[in-house]
């Protein structure tokens, strides 16, 4: 079990007034998926992926990530461990635009005083996986949409993470780059077995994971599998 988040409340007070963001959230996820949160506006879903981030802090109940309780590890314990075991893809990149695609793939590495002779090898090897190789050196303005969210992946990869969060991955793009990038992630999960979890209000979006959870109220709705045609081979064998 690579996920566990145990009887997880989330409540945000706001003067005299509190509201329950999440309620009692319970689940588990298993290395290799590729799960898909669903939800209306405020259902909790971008909290939930957040808490699982260590982005924010639950306000009562467990997160824990192979073993680790990140809900109680001090602000640069957590900090360390979003770098060294979380990749995360966000809806508008967040590429650093004075950074070229190679520097910004190798960044959380950087980050860790590793040297970039040292990270620069697989830094070009996921841009190669990405069919990039030939876009190392430009920078996000020169590079679409597409390209961006691939090196985006690609720096999710580079510091071989346990889990991947995608919060909308293809919410800024168009509908055929949105369902290339869908592909690629769902080929991370069903060819290098790559543990995904991705937010996202798109039922066909959700559908290209292999389980979906809906949320509402802060509660989960319903958990179901999806079933899975037999996948396109999107990416090379990598050992990520």
């Amino acid at each position: 079990m690579l996920l566990k988040i145990q009887n997880v409340k989330k409540t945000y007070s706001h003067g005299d007034q509190s509201l329950d963001a999440l309620v009692n959230i319970s689940l588990e996820v298993d290395a290799g998926q590729f799960v898909s949160i669903m939800g209306p506006s405020g259902s909790g879903k971008s909290t939930l992926l957040h808490l699982m981030g260590g982005l924010d802090k639950p306000s009562s109940g467990r997160v824990i990530i192979n073993d680790q309780a990140i809900e109680s590890l001090t602000d640069d314990e957590v900090s360390r461990f979003r770098r060294r075991s979380l990749g995360f893809i966000f809806q508008f990149f967040n590429l650093l635009p004075n950074l070229t695609a190679l520097e910004n793939v190798a960044l959380p590495r950087l980050l860790d005083n590793i040297p970039m002779k040292e990270i620069e090898p697989r830094a070009r090897e996921l841009l190669k996986m990405m069919n990039l190789e030939k876009r190392m050196n430009h920078r996000p303005n020169q590079l679409s949409g597409g390209e961006m969210q691939r090196v985006a992946i690609a720096r999710a990869l580079v510091s071989k993470p346990l889990l991947i969060l995608a919060d909308e991955p293809t919410g800024n793009l168009d509908s055929k780059t949105g369902k290339s990038i869908l592909t690629l992630l769902s080929s991370l999960a069903s060819e290098q077995g790559q543990t995904v979890i991705m937010v996202t209000h798109d039922i066909n979006a959700a559908a290209y994971g292999s389980r979906v959870i809906g949320l509402r109220d802060g509660s989960v709705e319903y958990d179901r599998s999806v079933h899975q045609p037999e996948p396109k081979p999107m990416i090379q064998n990598l050992d990520l």
